[in-house]
């Protein structure tokens, strides 16, 4: 046993291959990991963040421009500061963002703002080991159609036989207190540790969002909610087969009734996910996903996930405890598949595994080069996602965190084409998106954990046509620190909701998506 383990430390000590760091999963860095400009094809099943030894987005975003002094080095390729040695690098850099903006169908005075100061922090040590922490505070004014949205998700407080909304809930920022007469502020903090004892192993926790899948969109799990504390081991076991095994601690926000701390507890579930990735070669990559929810109680009593919560095998743990009231699963299949050097076709089926009638789909397709034009994209995209496919019969067990969706931002119940066009020439760039919704009987708060008023969920039959452009300079692709502005016009057919158009420009880095095109 001693020689084992002796022979352990010193493969630990060892292991010499590229950096282990988390490589954004911002819609930018995505759109270079599908660009293939590397020797291969990124082909490793899609479940973000990458580490850089997976896929090393450097050389794919380097910028080429000569550079004669420190200062603007710095500004365009590099963390504000940086110290490196021999078996070490730390990065340290402001992050902001600094906005203004004015609704067009708001005939106020009323101004569109959002004031966000944190920092970055990461590094790595001995080259199989890295970390991450940043944090962010938030002061912000949304458009009047966002504002509804992030109000209605708000916390749940028990008051008589109903349930009291307070506050908002912002995706991927987490929950809020009011802000002046109509803001919000709101703090939130992610980060990691990462370790790979050798190059086929990797190792993680910390508190993070997770995506899943080769489109904008996800169907199976998707970074728009809010982040959560999570364990993960993923595994190339061979070079055909791919194993991530993840379990986390979600929330849902109703306060409980009783407490001796100064603030209640939310109710607590659990969420794991096993996925598992077939390659047959280089350019084709078909993953088998299971999603559950786990029940750990209500708002009077609390326990520990059923054991099989922690079984690995996809698709068990939904079939042995069907009907059992234990879990909530959803079970997907995600593929990807490389169409000569610069075209990728992919695709996602989604069904809960207690409603097997209820099944959801993603088509899509992203091309780059075109015109001959370098760094520009096209991706179309399809979902459909069919009412009650994210939802439980014990509503607390509904597939969602903090009262956000964890598959598609809209919830279940709809059906959305949507365009993506981009373009960079010399750090200028130019963004158009376009995005359709046709709803059906849609009932937009159906993934709550509690039904609060019948008048909350009255479904309605209506239509959505989002349309942004978004054109500015990227000082610093490392950071994605970019000066812009975007203009968008919102056009539905939903009773008491108005068209609007709106616009902004600021200052940002910006390394995490936030969506509002819903």
């Amino acid at each position: 046993m001693k020689s084992i383990l002796t022979y352990l430390l010193i493969l630990f000590a060892t292991a010499v291959f590229g950096q282990t760091n988390f490589v954004s999963q911002h819609s930018f860095y995505k759109d270079h990991v599908f660009a293939n400009k590397l020797e291969k094809s990124y082909n490793g099943g899609s479940f973000f963040p990458l580490t850089e030894h997976e896929y090393d987005i450097v050389p794919a975003i380097i910028d080429s421009s000569k550079q004669c002094y420190d200062f603007t080095i710095t500004l365009f390729r590099k963390h504000l500061f940086e110290l490196k040695g021999k078996d070490f690098h730390i990065g340290i850099s402001p992050m902001l963002d600094i906005s203004r903006g004015k609704d067009f169908a708001d005939t106020s005075d009323r101004k569109l703002f959002q004031n966000t100061r944190g920092f970055i922090v990461e590094g790595g040590f001995f080259k199989n080991f890295s970390f991450m922490t940043s944090f962010y505070e938030n002061q912000a004014r949304f458009t009047q159609y966002e504002s509804d949205v992030f109000s209605a998700l708000g916390e749940l407080y028990p008051k008589d036989s109903n349930y009291l909304t307070q506050n908002a809930v912002i995706p991927g920022s987490g929950r809020t207190k009011a802000f002046k007469e109509d803001g919000f502020d709101y703090g939130y903090a992610i980060g990691n540790i990462v370790y790979s004892p050798i190059k086929q192993l990797t190792i993680s926790t910390g508190n993070n969002q997770h995506f899943i899948g080769d489109g904008h969109r996800s169907l199976l799990l998707s970074d728009h909610s809010y982040s959560s504390p999570y364990f993960m081991v993923d595994w190339q076991i061979s070079p055909n087969f791919r194993f991530s095994y993840m379990r986390s601690r979600l929330m849902n926000l109703i306060r409980k009734p009783a407490t001796s701390s100064v603030e209640s507890f939310y109710e607590a579930k659990g969420y794991s996910v096993n996925y598992f990735t077939y390659q047959p070669n280089e350019k084709v990559n078909i993953s088998l996903f299971e999603g559950a929810i786990w029940n750990r109680g209500d708002s009077v009593t609390s326990h520990a996930s059923h054991p099989m919560f922690y079984n690995p095998i996809p698709a068990l743990s939904s079939l042995a405890l069907m009907n059992k009231g234990e879990l909530n699963a959803i079970i997907g299949l995600n593929l990807g598949v490389q169409i000569a050097d610069k075209h990728r076709a992919y695709g996602q089926v989604a069904l809960n595994g207690s409603r097997f009638d209820k099944v959801g789909f993603q088509l899509g397709y992203r091309g780059y080069n075109f015109f001959g034009l370098h760094d520009f994209m096209i991706q179309v995209e399809y979902n459909n996602v069919p009412l009650g496919l994210y939802e439980a019969d014990n509503k607390r067990l509904s597939y969602s965190h903090y009262n956000m969706s964890l598959g598609h931002s809209r919830g279940n119940g709809f059906q959305e084409i949507l365009l993506r066009t981009n373009y960079e020439f010399k750090r200028v760039y130019a963004e158009l998106s376009l995005n359709y919704y046709l709803l059906e009987d849609y009932e937009g708060l159906g993934l709550l954990p509690v039904t609060k008023d019948a008048i909350w969920y009255n479904p309605e039959s209506f239509t959505v046509l989002n349309t942004s452009v978004e054109i500015g300079y990227r000082i610093n692709r490392k950071l994605n620190f970019t000066v812009f502005t975007s203009a968008t016009i919102r056009g539905t057919t939903q009773a008491d909701q108005r068209n609007t158009s709106f616009f902004n420009f600021g200052l940002r880095t910006d390394l995490n998506n936030h969506y509002s095109d819903f």
